[in-house]
């Protein structure tokens, strides 16, 4: 018996043999970076990325991946602003129309019929019903490399966060509860999706 006996493993450099790449499905369930932006033009976009998380506390710092120079990352580099906006089970039908393929000259907030406000602190669009969204400066863009020093056509958005807005509903004993706002997670398979919500919920505390 070999040490992986029982095991499906592969290489990912020879292919994974499967009809569906496992790789994003096994670092699950994702949060979603539904991303506002604007072009140097003054076109507002929302997309979602689900390689997307926190990176920092202090200063607050989120992150996400574009594969490829899409509209977002490209709005971000002439701007040097987003918007993080949190997708919830209620907006995840509007959330997945923003993910089409579409024109940098098209407005995914109208596209997909979502209110829109412009932020407070930073010049780019918030998603006005999502229950908690960040507003962010970019603090660096980095295009990933290979561990071989080859570039990737993959491009890190880094932002501070610099202004938060949370429904009042979110916050109970002065505790922003996760489960009320219902948000959605990426799961595996060009499909699945989850949902946070108390049914799920356990408590844990570090030791110490």
């Amino acid at each position: 018996m070999t040490p992986f006996e029982g095991k499906h493993s592969y290489r990912p450099v020879e292919g994974h043999g499967l009809p569906h790449d496992p790789f994003n499905a096994i670092v699950a369930p994702r949060p979603i970076g539904w991303i506002g932006t604007r072009s140097a033009d003054g076109v507002a976009n929302l997309a979602p990325y689900s390689f997307f998380n926190a990176l920092a506390y202090t200063p607050p710092t989120i992150g996400f991946s574009s594969q490829g120079r899409k509209d977002s990352l490209v709005n971000a580099e002439a701007t040097g602003v987003f918007t993080w906006n949190l997708a919830t089970r209620r907006l995840a039908e509007r959330m997945n129309a923003t993910s089409a393929m579409v024109g940098p000259e098209v407005d995914e907030f109208a596209m997909a019929g979502i209110a829109t406000v412009e932020g407070g602190v930073v010049p780019a669009p918030l998603v006005w019903e999502s229950p908690a969204a960040f507003e962010c400066r970019v603090s660096d863009i980095v295009q990933l490399k290979t561990a071989d020093g080859a570039a990737m056509q993959q491009w890190f958005v880094i932002g501070e966060v610099v202004a938060v807005h949370i429904e009042n509903r979110m916050i109970v004993d002065g505790i922003y509860r996760t489960e009320a706002a219902r948000p959605i997670l990426r799961g595996g398979g060009p499909a699945d999706y989850f949902e946070a919500n108390e049914s799920v919920k356990f408590r844990m505390r570090r030791p110490g």
